[in-house]
């Protein structure tokens, strides 16, 4: 390699750490781990009566509930949730970073 960091060079981990952000990554984990779940108490619940698809429909809620008006079924489901959670976890990354950078030395207060 050579001394030039590309775009292309670098790990993956490290590509969404630069997009995400940490707190945005933890979203992400959470909506993730709430998804998980979710499909898992669906799947053991017989009596098809489980409310648990909405915990994180909210968690990954506005741009979630935009695909809601796609056809039922668990395929459209998960794509609103991922779609939704990557939509806030990337609004997540360009808020830390702009809280991050804050008011800089040399602009006026």
């Amino acid at each position: 390699m050579t001394g030039t960091d590309s775009d292309s060079s670098r790990s993956v981990p490290r590509r969404l750490r630069d997009h995400f952000g940490v707190v945005g990554l933890v979203y992400l984990v959470v909506c993730a781990v709430l998804l998980v779940w979710a499909l898992v108490v669906t799947v053991a619940d017989s009596s098809d009566e489980s409310m648990a698809g909405v915990i994180p429909l909210l968690a990954t809620a506005p741009a979630s509930l935009v695909f809601l008006v796609l056809p039922d079924n668990n395929v459209m489901f998960i794509s609103a949730v991922a779609i939704g959670a990557e939509v806030n976890a990337a609004i997540i990354g360009w808020c830390t970073r702009a809280l991050r950078r804050g008011n800089s030395p040399g602009s006026a207060s």
